[in-house]
This record gives C-alpha cells, sequence and structure tokens, in this order.
C-alpha cells in the first residue's frame, strides 16, 4: 500500500500541487467491479482545500486516473455501519449516498480516522460520525485537542513528504549495503526499524545526559506555550471583532442587493410605463376628429381617417401579461371602446344620409336622358363616396354590424335608383325599335335611299350584299296562281321587291344599333358600379394566383353555353367575391328580365333579330369574361345569351316547319319554291351578320339543319306537283340552290353545295330526255325493230333483206318526216317547256340547248344505224344537222 501511495502522490497529487494523506481500497457495495481507491487529499497552497478523490485504474494500461472528485465540505454523514463489530462497509453521505466496501477493517478506520482529523482542522461544519468507535475519534482538552490535530497533520505531512536528494542517495547506498531488501522488503524494515531504535535510544541517553539543556527546554516550552495562550486569546479577540465586521458585512452586502432589486424592478417598471404610455395614449387631436371631426369635407375626412387609425392601433395594440388587469389600462380600453362605438355610430349616419341624398340627386337628373338611349353616369357620385372607403376598411374591421348594415342600405337605395334608370333607359329603347311613342303614336319617319341603308348595312356588317325580306313577310310567301304565266311572275316579283324594301332593311339596321347602344350602356354601367363596390367596401375582386375557374355549361341543340364561376380558392377571398356578386345581382335585379323582354320584342318585331342579338350578346359575353369570368356581368350576360340563343334556334325551327307545311297550288305551275328563296335570303343576312362573329359555330350548324330541310322539302313538293313536271321542280330549284350557295362561298356547305349541283344537273337530263321523247316517232320504231333483229343475230348488212326493214320500207318512213314537219314537231316542243319552266330562274335556253343536244344525237345514231345497215343504198334524211340547228335557233328566236 505504501508504494502504491507513493506512485499516486506522484503520478496524479504532486502535478496538481495536492498531497495524499489517507488512502483506502474499496469497491461499490453490492456490484461485482473492479476495484478503486479512495484518497483523501489536501491542496498545498493557502487557502487549504480538502477532497475525497476517487482513482480508477485505467483499462489500456497500469497506471491510474482520476475519476472523481468530492469536496470535504460537501460530506455530511460518514457511516462506518457498526461500531462494536468490525465491519469493511461503510457509507459517505454528499450529493447522495456512496456505499463502499474496504479491502480490509484496518484501510477502513484508518481513511474515517484521517477524515474525522481533516474536519476537526480545516472545517467549520462538523461531520456526522455514525456507528464509528470512539477509539478513532481522539477525544481530547480544547488546547490538547489543537495540539494532537496539529501534530497528526504535521505527522502525516513530515509521512508523506517527498525525499530530497541527500536522503534519496543514503537509501540507495544503504539498499546498496542489503541486497536481500529488494527480494525481502519485511526483513528490510525491520531491520530499519531496529536500527531506528538504537538510534532513538542514543537520542535519549544523549538527552538525559544533558539534563541542564533539557531545563532550559522545558522552560522555553513553557515560555513557548504562554506565548501561544497570549497568541490564541488575541486571536479569539480578533474573531470576535471579525465576526461583528461579517455581520455588518452581511447586512451591508443584504441591503445593496435590496437597493440593486429596487432598481431593477424601478427600470422595468419605467419600461411597462413607457410602453403603456406610447401605445394606449390618443393624442388630443384625434380624439377631437373622432368626436367632433367634419365628415363632408376633404380636409375633415383625412384627419377623421387618421384619428380612426389612430385609434385601431392603440386599441389592437398587443398587451403584455398582466396589463389587462391594470385599472389604468382597462379605463384606457373603454374609453376607445366608446370613441370607436361614438364614432362608428356617426360614421354610420353620415353615410346612411350621403346614400339617400345621392339617390335625390341623381334621380333628378333622370329627365334630361329619358329621350336619350343613354343611362346616367355615376362616376361623380363613387368620386365622392371613394373619399370614405379607407373609413368604411375601418369600419369592416372595428364594427361589422354596422358595416353590415351601411352595405344593405347601399343596396336598398342604389337598387331604387338603378331600377328607375334602367326601366326609363329600356322603355326609350322599346320606343325607338317599334316607332312608336309611349301614347302609342308613331314617330315621323323620313324616306330613305337604298344607297343610304345599304351603306350603313355594310358598315355595320362589313358586306355589300343588300339584306332583304323580314320574316313576317317571307312567312306569307307561297305560291300564287294565275291564269296565265305572266300574271304569275308578276305577282312573284311584287314579293320579292317586298321582302327587298328599303323598309325592313332600315328596320333591322336601326334594331341592331339599338341593341348594340343598351348593351354598350350596360356594361360600363355594371362594370363602374362593380369597381366601385369592391374599392368603397373593400371587397376581394380579382382571385389570386392559387385559384382556378371551372365552367358551368349548358347544352342546347348541341351547342355550349358556358357560364362560369370560381371555385378552389380560399374562404375569405371566395366569400367576398360571392359577397360582390349577391351586391350587383341585388342593385342590377331588373337588368336581366329587362334585357329578356327587350330580346322578346326584337323577336316578335322580326324573328331574323335573333341573328344580330346573338352575334352581339356573343361578343359582349366574351369580352366580359375575358375581364372577369365571374363577374355580376358576366353571368347577367350568359344567362341572357342562353335566351337569346334559344331564339335563334326557334327561328330556325319556324324555318324548317313552314317548309314543312308549305302547300302549292294544283292549277299554276311551281317554279322557285318559297322556302328557296327565304333560305338565299338567310343565308345571305346571315353572312353579313356571322362575319368574324365568335359563335360562327352556331350558325353552321343551322345551315346543316336549314339546308337539308331544303332538300327534304324539295323532293316533297316536287313528288306532290301535278301542274310542274318534277324534273322540272328539282332542276329549277336546285339550280337555285347551287347559284346561291357558289355565290356565298359557305365553307360549312361545300358538300351540300356538290350535291345540289349533282342534283339539277340530274333533273336537267331526265327532264330533257323525258321532254323530248321520240320526236321522229315512227322512225324511232323502224330502227329500234333493226336493233332488235341485230341484237337476236342478224348481221347489220343483212338487215335489208328483212321484208320488214327493207330500203322501201325505210324510204317510206324517211318521207314522213320532211324538214317542215321537224321543225312543226320543235315549235311545239319549245312551247310545252316554256310552259314548265319559270320566268326567275330563267333556264330555258339551258334546256332549249340541251334538247338540241339530244336531238341532234338522235339524229347521228340514226344516221349510223343507215350506214352500217343500209351500205351504198344512198338512202339519206330529208333533213340535216344544220336544219336542226337553224330550226331550233330561228324558234328560240320567234319566241
Amino acid at each position: 500500500m505504501t508504494a502504491i501511495k507513493h506512485a499516486l502522490q506522484r503520478d496524479i497529487f504532486t502535478p496538481n500541487d495536492e498531497r495524499l494523506l489517507s488512502i483506502v481500497n474499496v469497491c461499490k457495495a453490492g456490484k461485482k467491479k473492479r476495484n478503486c481507491f479512495l484518497c483523501a487529499t489536501v491542496t498545498t497552497e493557502r487557502p487549504v482545500q480538502v477532497n475525497v478523490v476517487k482513482v480508477k485504474k485505467s483499462d489500456k494500461g497500469d497506471f491510474y486516473k482520476r475519476q472523481t472528485a468530492w469536496a470535504l465540505r460537501d460530506l455530511g454523514v460518514v457511516d462506518a455501519k457498526d461500531a462494536v463489530k468490525e465491519s469493511p462497509e461503510f457509507d459517505l453521505h454528499f450529493d447522495k449516498v456512496y456505499k463502499w466496501v474496504a479491502s480490509s477493517t484496518v484501510e477502513k478506520n484508518t481513511f474515517i480516522s484521517c477524515i474525522w482529523k481533516l474536519n476537526q482542522r480545516y472545517l467549520r461544519k462538523k461531520i456526522d460520525f455514525i456507528n464509528v468507535s470512539s477509539q478513532l475519534l481522539e477525544e481530547s482538552v480544547p488546547s490538547g485537542e489543537n495540539q494532537s490535530v496539529a501534530g497528526g497533520d504535521e505527522e502525516a505531512v513530515d509521512e508523506y513528504q517527498e525525499l530530497n536528494a541527500r536522503e534519496e542517495q543514503d537509501i540507495e547506498i544503504m539498499m546498496e549495503g542489503c541486497e536481500y531488501a529488494i527480494s525481502n522488503a519485511e526483513a528490510f524494515a525491520e531491520k530499519l526499524s531496529r536500527e531506528l531504535q538504537v538510534l532513538d535510544g542514543a537520542n535519549i541517553q544523549s538527552i538525559m545526559a544533558s539534563e541542564k539543556q533539557v531545563n532550559i527546554l522545558m522552560k522555553l516550552l513553557d515560555e513557548a506555550l504562554k506565548e501561544v495562550d497570549q497568541i490564541e486569546l488575541k486571536l479569539s479577540s480578533y474573531e470576535e471583532m471579525l465576526q461583528s465586521v461579517k455581520d455588518q458585512m452581511d447586512q451591508i452586502s443584504e441591503s445593496n442587493h435590496l437597493i440593486h432589486l429596487s432598481n431593477t424592478n424601478n427600470v422595468k417598471l419605467l419600461s411597462e410605463i413607457e410602453f403603456l404610455v406610447n401605445h394606449m395614449d390618443l393624442a388630443k387631436g384625434h380624439i377631437k376628429a373622432l368626436q367632433e371631426g367634419d365628415l363632408t369635407s376633404s380636409r375633415g375626412i383625412e384627419a377623421c381617417t387618421n384619428a380612426a387609425d389612430a385609434l385601431l392601433q392603440c386599441m389592437n395594440v398587443a398587451l403584455r401579461p398582466g396589463h389587462d388587469m391594470l385599472h389604468a389600462v382597462k379605463q384606457q380600453q373603454q374609453r376607445f371602446s366608446d370613441l370607436r362605438e361614438q364614432f362608428a355610430r356617426r360614421l354610420a349616419s353620415h353615410l346612411n344620409s350621403v346614400f339617400v341624398q345621392q339617390g335625390h340627386d341623381q334621380s333628378s337628373t333622370l329627365a334630361q336622358h329619358s329621350a336619350e338611349l343613354t343611362l346616367p353616369n355615376h362616376h361623380p357620385f363613387h368620386r365622392d363616396l371613394l373619399r370614405y372607403a379607407k373609413l368604411m376598411e375601418w369600419l369592416k374591421n372595428t364594427d361589422y354590424g354596422k358595416y353590415e348594415g351601411l352595405t344593405k342600405n347601399y343596396m336598398d337605395y342604389l337598387s331604387r335608383l338603378y331600377e328607375r334608370e334602367i326601366k326609363d333607359f329600356f322603355e326609350v329603347a322599346k320606343i325607338k325599335m317599334t316607332g312608336t311613342t309611349r301614347e302609342g303614336k308613331k314617330f315621323a319617319t323620313l324616306p330613305r335611299k337604298e344607297s343610304a341603308v345599304k351603306q350603313e348595312t355594310e358598315s355595320l356588317h362589313g358586306s355589300s350584299g343588300k339584306l332583304t325580306g323580314s320574316t313576317s313577310s317571307l312567312n306569307k310567301l307561297s305560291v300564287q296562281s294565275s291564269g296565265n304565266r305572266r300574271s304569275q311572275s308578276s305577282s312573284l316579283l311584287d314579293m320579292g321587291n317586298m321582302s327587298a324594301s328599303d323598309l325592313d332593311v332600315a328596320d333591322r339596321t336601326k334594331f341592331d344599333k339599338i341593341f348594340e347602344q343598351v348593351l354598350s350602356e350596360l356594361e360600363p354601367l355594371c362594370l363602374a358600379e362593380q369597381d366601385f363596390i369592391s374599392k368603397f367596401f373593400k371587397l376581394q375582386q380579382h382571385q389570386s394566383t392559387s385559384g382556378t375557374t371551372t365552367n358551368e355549361v349548358e347544352e342546347m341543340d348541341g351547342v355550349a353555353l358556358s357560364r362560369s364561376y370560381t371555385s378552389g380558392v380560399p374562404q375569405t377571398i371566395s366569400s367576398e367575391k360571392d359577397m360582390i356578386r349577391q351586391m350587383m345581382t341585388k342593385i342590377f335585379r331588373c337588368i336581366e328580365p329587362e334585357l329578356n323582354n327587350l330580346i322578346a320584342l326584337g323577336d316578335k318585331i322580326d324573328s331574323f333579330n335573333s341573328l344580330y342579338m346573338l352575334v352581339k350578346m356573343s361578343h359582349h359575353v366574351w369580352t366580359a369574361q375575358n375581364v372577369d369570368p365571374a363577374s355580376f356581368l358576366s353571368t347577367t350576360l350568359g344567362n341572357v345569351l342562353v335566351t337569346v340563343k334559344r331564339n335563334f334556334d326557334k327561328c330556325i325551327s319556324n324555318q324548317m316547319k313552314q317548309m314543312d307545311e308549305v302547300k302549292i297550288s294544283k292549277k299554276s305551275k311551281v317554279g322557285i319554291l318559297p322556302f328557296v328563296a327565304e333560305f338565299e335570303e338567310f343565308a345571305a343576312l346571315a353572312e353579313s351578320i356571322f362575319k368574324n362573329a365568335e359563335r360562327r359555330g352556331d350558325l353552321d350548324k343551322a345551315y346543316i339543319k336549314l339546308i337539308r330541310a331544303v332538300f327534304v322539302s324539295v323532293e316533297k313538293v316536287a313528288n306532290e306537283s301535278q301542274k310542274t313536271p318534277r324534273d322540272v321542280v328539282m332542276m329549277e330549284n336546285f339550280h337555285h340552290i347551287f347559284a346561291t350557295l357558289s355565290r356565298l362561298k359557305i365553307s360549312c356547305l361545300e358538300a351540300e353545295k356538290k350535291e345540289a349541283k349533282q342534283k339539277y344537273t340530274d333533273h336537267l337530263q331526265s327532264y330533257v330526255i323525258y321532254s323530248l321523247g321520240q320526236p321522229l316517232e315512227k322512225l324511232n320504231h323502224f330502227f329500234e325493230g333493226v336493233e332488235a333483229r341485230v341484237a337476236q343475230g342478224i348481221r347489220e348488212e343483212e338487215v335489208s333483206y328483212q321484208l320488214a326493214f327493207n330500203k322501201q320500207e325505210l324510204r317510206k318512213v324517211i318521207k314522213e318526216y320532211p324538214g317542215k314537219e321537224v321543225k312543226k314537231g320543235l315549235d311545239n316542243l319549245y312551247k310545252k317547256v316554256d310552259k314548265h319552266l319559270c320566268e326567275e330562274e330563267n333556264l330555258l335556253q339551258v334546256v332549249w340547248h340541251s334538247m338540241q343536244d339530244e336531238f341532234i344525237r338522235q339524229y347521228k345514231h340514226f344516221e349510223g344505224l343507215i350506214a352500217r345497215c343500209y351500205p351504198g343504198s344512198g338512202i339519206t334524211m330529208e333533213f340535216t344537222i344544220q336544219d336542226i340547228l337553224d330550226y331550233c335557233s330561228s324558234i328560240a328566236q320567234s319566241h
């Protein structure tokens, strides 16, 4: 154990300026672990620090390392477990209880005794020693106690004092003379002990030999003891004096702490007061503005706005914990609430009066707009109210109830105002459309030249074609019966002139202008009001990035009419957009029914007006959706567009129904059917209206429906015709359709144009063949017999040997058809064709030329048969092809 102490002192404690006084080999109680050492140490520097250090052998080698250290002043209890019975177990109570088991009882007792001495020497705090034998605890008188403790300490110091160089040299010489000491340490120690005893004996004998010196020494010792007693008395008095100084210093320290704490609290209190004063103090000017500020002037409104913002900041200040419990804070908050309530009530009352006053002022200007197709301008009204926009935002954030009340009052006042304005506006529009005053009298209209009407129509629709015919006149068109061809042509010509009248063109142009002006007046009115509502009532008008738009689609006859509404946007934005729509719907609740009434009137005046309305309405819907697909204007115009589309479809259906119900006269020829002429008029009108229109697809679908119905109805009428041959009805009408489609160049009807041309060609050929028939009847029968013999297998050159078809019979038949008779037959044929054909289509010369070609073809066929079947006979017809051409030409000229 001595060698271990020496190693620990050298390796661990000497570098840390510590001296090792006692050591015990221990392990933790109840656990099987490697042993460690508890060491009692003191520092070499003043003041002396006493520690208990736990030292453990390193796992990686044979050296020791410092693991844990406890200050002796932190030791509360030393429990030796049993004061009578020897036991190696003991407990040390530091911050917690550490249970140890020593390697031997002697080491435990030695360590506990050293702890007790150190406690008596260095610590004021007495450590409790429990279950410790009284023999281990040295008890003596106070003076003796100090001496004993001091002596023990000195012995401990001397025992563990390092050897000087000379001592090390002497030990080495001695160990060289006693080699066995290396192998037998006990024998070596025993020898040293004997030699020490011999030396002690020699010292005692030397002392005893010099008694005089001993007496002197004893006397000096007594004097030293007296001096020590005096010093101890002085030290005691000094200690008492220092104790009072210590008490005073403790009081001063405590007083300084209280002063510091007071200063800290005062600083914090000042900070809190400054915070409350800076954030919850409303200037007198702001208070006066809230209580008495002028809400009619711009400067007063600005002052009230600034005061309201300052009040809102004071009310919304984030109070720190505990502020709301202060009486002054509660009073200030109550004062702010009263100011807010007072100003909100005054602001709401003033704005309500402004709404009422503006409504009356605006109503007084209605008279000047009653005769004009214009809507009053609300911009001055909006401009005046927008001065209060920030105050409305303040009211919305502070008192939503009054804000909501103002919103309802605004809608009530403005809805009545707009209703009067819009109804008067639409009344003027209806008067201008119908040309009547409110008393039912006609407006005076000046006649308009055809060129002026044509120029105005072209400027509106970009078409050089003439608009002809109203539906009312077209619906009355029917095939007129007459006694002769000329009266029939005159009747049709008169009806054509009536349908192409300048009056109809002017009426439609006027309607188009009026309808466009109505939409043009409504659109900026609604947009301006919506923009004002958004700014004045601080509502979100446009959705954010994360917003999407979905379309509600209504299918009508295969045409999609979209109504847009927003979804998937944040709840606040969506609700504010809904609020804008609701306000607009209530304010302009009369727009949609008034538009529907105007559309119904226009459709009643002329069903073709639905074409104009469809184009105009589609354009305005497209424009409104580009601005805001979810706006009130877009939704309303979209709803009205559905009605217009229904009227357009109804117009198409009525025309198809009229085609199906058409009746023809049994006594007069048919000519160009009325619905064919109606389709031509409709197509020409539609092309001029729908040029560059957004909803061209609707017209193309209507074209397909109409043209197919025309084709079916033409065939139906042709089959029912009794006066006019079927082929003539088909030929003339399909020729007219083909000419119309070729002139208008409608791309979606290219297939129908080709079909019409084919039908016209086929029925022209059929009519020519049927009407021409066999002008040389007997000659036709003769050659039919010849062809029959050839078909039976008789050679062509042998047919002349047949009795019924010899040359003599051929000559007889040819003599029956001299040139005079042929011309007479052709003249009768020309008259018959002239009766069948109508003058409007002017196909007589075309048909006559086709019949001439067919007659010549038959003539050439006969000449061919004569040349093949009667070769060398010299038999020829009594007229030539040139004679046929001359006959046909002269007949055509004579008629």
